[in-house]
């Protein structure tokens, strides 16, 4: 049984992570709202949401010793990986339908056009790994558990993270409106999937291979259609 003192301290723990995670969301969608009337359009808060996500972790779990709390150790990891190997196909198969379909649309190329530039003129093609831990390590690592903790629902914390994880995009995405909802779009599933393998194996690396694919799933549309 555990003693008052530390479940006191499991408690300041989660409460902590709690308001950290939801403050640097806060401020990464202020910044990226300021940036929007601005030159700077989203940098600042892209740049804020993937090295302020990764610092953060870092920090509790360096600091705090809180990787398994964040599920980034312990839990079962061989079946996050295979969940997420079997969730990151069927998003890889849907990928493929969508990328046939916008090939057969005349403005198929045109919806993409701003990641194209991003990814290929901008030469950020090789960065994206990063940015997919940054985004799991924030919404399916300290945030995500830090609702478990606090009592949040399953079911609820997972549609809570992953609406969270949607409206994100149209915060941080240094691209049209229509990009950022079509990534937006593609955030939902991505989001419940990697959430109820994160929920039932309290590991959050089936959910990183399930960005994964989903992301070279997109480079390699993005590479067909241009």
């Amino acid at each position: 049984m555990k003693s008052v003192k530390a479940h006191s301290f499991e408690h300041d723990s989660s409460t902590a992570r709690f308001n950290l995670s939801f403050g640097l969301m806060a401020a990464i969608w202020l910044l990226g709202l300021a940036g929007h009337f601005t030159v700077l359009q989203e940098w600042p808060a892209l740049a804020l949401y993937v090295l302020g996500s990764i610092a953060l972790v870092l920090y509790r779990g360096k600091n705090n010793g809180e990787w398994q709390e964040m599920y980034l150790a312990g839990g079962n990891l061989r079946k996050s990986l295979l969940w997420g190997l079997i969730g990151g196909t069927l998003l890889l198969l849907m990928a493929m339908i969508n990328t046939v379909n916008m090939m057969k649309n005349q403005n198929g190329a045109a919806m993409m056009s701003g990641m194209q530039y991003l990814l290929v003129n901008r030469s950020l093609l090789y960065l994206y790994p990063i940015l997919v831990i940054a985004e799991e390590f924030l919404w399916r690592g300290i945030m995500f558990s830090a609702m478990i903790e606090k009592g949040f629902n399953k079911h609820l914390t997972v549609l809570l993270t992953t609406l969270l994880f949607l409206l994100n995009h149209f915060a941080v995405a240094p691209v049209n409106m229509m990009e950022r909802a079509l990534m937006a779009m593609m955030a939902f599933p991505l989001g419940i999937i990697g959430g109820y393998i994160v929920a039932n194996t309290r590991s959050v690396w089936g959910s990183v291979l399930v960005h994964m694919i989903v992301m070279t799933s997109m480079i390699a549309a993005i590479q067909i259609i241009f």
